[in-house]
Formats: structure tokens, sequence, C-alpha cells
């Protein structure tokens, strides 16, 4: 099964880092990211850019309206992502609990599904 793990962390704190904490925890992400690609469990990921960057789009009585910024002001921020495989949500908490960012922020994990239309709801 398919699990998506959302990396949440506070881009203030991420900001606070000195240079050479983002490299060692950067080169931490890579170590990571090669562990689960080694191990068949990576499907993909990515880092996000600061919620600065981003862009909210609603859809209301027919109008589109368009947003600078994040849609809500939270602690954490989302910073980025890995799709992963794992047999079953115990694996898919294992995986989580060794990325990085989980000592800094948190990981949510949730299970992708099914667009097949083949699959009934």
């Amino acid at each position: 099964m398919q699990y998506l793990l959302l990396i949440y962390h506070s881009e203030a704190e991420w900001g606070k880092m000195t240079p050479a904490d983002m490299g060692a925890m950067h080169q931490e992400y890579f170590k990571f990211t090669q562990e689960i690609k080694d191990s068949g469990h990576y499907i993909g990921g990515n880092p996000l850019k600061p919620t600065a960057t981003a862009t909210t789009v609603r859809v209301r009585d027919a109008k589109r309206v368009v947003t600078d910024g994040p849609f809500a002001e939270t602690k954490e921020q989302l910073g980025g992502y890995y799709l992963v495989e794992a047999t079953d949500l115990d694996e898919a908490i294992s995986i989580a609990a060794r990325i990085p960012g989980a000592r800094r922020g948190s990981i949510e994990v949730r299970p992708v599904a099914s667009m097949d239309q083949s699959a009934k709801a």
C-alpha cells in the first residue's frame, strides 16, 4: 500500500539554523532518501519552497479566488513529502520515524486512496 509522509516543521525555526546545521540536516535527508530507495520503499518525494511562495485557489459561486500564501496560519508548515510503499501502517510509521525532520517537527502518515475507476468506494 502507498503512504504519503507529510513533513511539517516550523519555517521560523528552520530559518534560525546555522549554515553548518542546515548542511548537516540536508546530508541526513540525502542519506535517509538513499536508504529508502535502496530498500524499495521509495516512490517519490520532494522538499517544498517556503509558504511565502504558495498560492491558494478557491472556487466560490463559480468564481475563482486566488490569494498569496498558504491556506492557514499554523505553527508548523508543510515542508516536503515522501511517497512510499509499505506493507501496512506500522511499516509506514517506522519509515516516517526515521525522517530527520521528525526530530524538530512532525510527520503525518496518510494512506493513499486508489482512484482506480474499476474500484467501487
